[in-house]
């Protein structure tokens, strides 16, 4: 069954006439549109793709099933024209996306209660991966284990941390990302305590930890990883340090198979942590799905009740983090399996590299 198909059938569970798809990524999901700008109407048994005269060409050469429809003034006027033809009385939109200027302007636009929040409809298709966004997914990742290997000859004392940004993302892009999909994170010395340090100015020294969080978009998905290496011989508690981080990314990835609550993983790595006594310097949750998006469902967190299934890719990231000292964090993106899990990212991690 399509997609499409599949989004019916929950339109009609939840007896609305049609949805309005505003997300990039909901968009590129239903329809392979690459366009920046557009949005989807689907129906019970139509399918409408609106954007501005600069994509129409597009549009129809990529969505073939789609009625193209051009937007002269704005989306909502031309929702405005088009709904009573459509046969839409229940209008599905995304409340999680909307401005609520955007959702003003909708509602006057639409008639008196026409209008019914229905997020999340498209994100619970896209938690479970097909074979062949698995298959992208893994390139993505490749690719991102590639650039740790290329970056390892260019960690030196007195490189800057972004200049090591620069040189990953150009040597990504460089090996076929469309773009870097979030800030890579280069945060070494005393700014290992912060888990999202991204790239400064600062000059990587003698003794460093380096925290390294990046990843690609490449065939319209992404990668994460996050390894952390040594500049120069490591202190005991740096190798002690490192150890229990990865004894609690291992006792995650071990804990993942289909059937296994999101919750659980997240207390497999913290027990760990918390068995070491730094579970005050775990404070961010353990993982997050990864496809057309860096982060989507499902998080791997304590409050988490969804249920792991066969096709989803999350990731698996436990850290600790000390103020004034520094810190360490291994990442890795998993496939979930019935039986267990596959990791995507393969580079070294069994041990803190020493440069």
């Amino acid at each position: 069954m399509s997609r499409v198909d599949l989004l019916r059938n929950k339109l009609f569970q939840k007896e609305i006439d049609g949805l309005l798809v505003m997300k990039p990524e909901n968009r590129k999901y239903l329809s392979g549109f690459s366009g920046t700008a557009g949005s989807l109407v689907v129906t019970r048994d139509q399918l409408f793709l609106l954007t501005d005269f600069r994509y129409i060409e597009q549009a129809e050469q990529e969505c073939r099933q789609w009625q193209v429809i051009e937007t002269k003034t704005s989306l909502f006027d031309s929702l405005k024209t088009h709904l009573q033809d459509w046969k839409i009385s229940r209008l599905g939109y995304e409340e999680d996306f909307l401005t609520h200027k955007q959702f003003l302007e909708l509602s006057k636009k639409v008639p008196d209660g026409a209008l019914f929040p229905a997020a999340g409809m498209v994100e619970d298709l896209r938690i479970i991966k097909s074979r062949d966004e698995i298959t992208r997914i893994i390139d993505s990742a490749r690719l991102a284990d590639e650039a740790f290997t290329h970056i390892l000859d260019y960690l030196k004392p007195g490189c800057a941390e972004i200049e090591i940004s620069l040189e990953m993302e150009y040597f990504m892009r460089k090996g076929g990302a469309k773009r870097i999909p979030f800030d890579i994170i280069i945060a070494s010395g005393v700014r290992g305590a912060m888990p999202h340090g991204a790239a400064s100015d600062k000059q990587l020294q003698p003794g460093d930890l380096v925290t390294m969080d990046f990843g690609c978009e490449f065939n319209d998905y992404c990668s994460d990883i996050t390894r952390t290496v040594c500049l120069g011989a490591p202190t005991e508690t740096q190798e002690y340090i490192y150890r229990i981080v990865l004894e609690a990314h291992d006792a995650g990835v071990n804990s993942i198979r289909q059937g296994v609550k999101a919750s659980e993983v997240d207390q497999a790595t913290r027990s760990v942590i918390e068995k070491y006594h730094y579970g005050e310097n775990f404070r961010h949750s353990t993982g997050h799905g990864v496809g057309l998006i860096v982060h989507e469902n499902p998080v791997i967190s304590f409050k988490e009740g969804t249920i792991l299934q066969a096709g989803m890719v999350i990731t698996v990231e436990p850290g600790i983090y000390l103020p004034g000292w520094g810190g360490v964090r291994i990442e890795d993106m998993v496939l979930v399996e019935e039986k267990g899990a596959r990791l995507l990212t393969n580079a070294p991690r069994d041990r803190l590299i020493v440069l």
